[in-house]
């Protein structure tokens, strides 16, 4: 089992940022790529990023593209989201979600955190 854990939700205006941490724990060497997923009140869930175990490919939803960075640290079994110029629209409990998939545009993914609220005011 893989256990993960988000951390660095908040609040925050429109325009601002922040960066969400994921920590990994358990049988990480089972992991091969990681992601962020988002679920705004009554909507569904929306897969936002992914990156393989290299770091060297990454996938961003075009919702988020060229304002989010996804990056990741396998010593310290940690990945990142940096989330840049941010919208009321981004507003969502972003859930850090782990597995084997080589296919980042449409993963399966094996792991779920519990997820870290972001709260974007205008």
């Amino acid at each position: 089992q893989v256990q993960l854990v988000e951390s660095g939700g908040g609040l925050v205006q429109a325009g601002g940022s922040l960066r969400l941490s994921c920590a990994a724990s358990g049988r990480t060497f089972s992991i091969y790529s990681m992601g962020w997923s988002r679920q705004a009140p009554g909507k569904e869930r929306e897969y936002v990023a992914a990156i393989n175990w290299s770091g060297g490919n990454t996938y961003y939803a075009d919702s988020v593209k060229g304002r989010f960075t996804i990056s990741r640290d396998n010593a310290k079994n940690m990945v990142y989201l940096q989330m840049n110029s941010l919208k009321p629209e981004d507003t969502a409990v972003y859930y850090c979600a782990a597995g084997r998939s080589a296919v980042l545009s449409a993963p399966t993914w094996s792991y779920w955190g519990q997820g870290t609220q972001v709260t974007v005011s205008s």
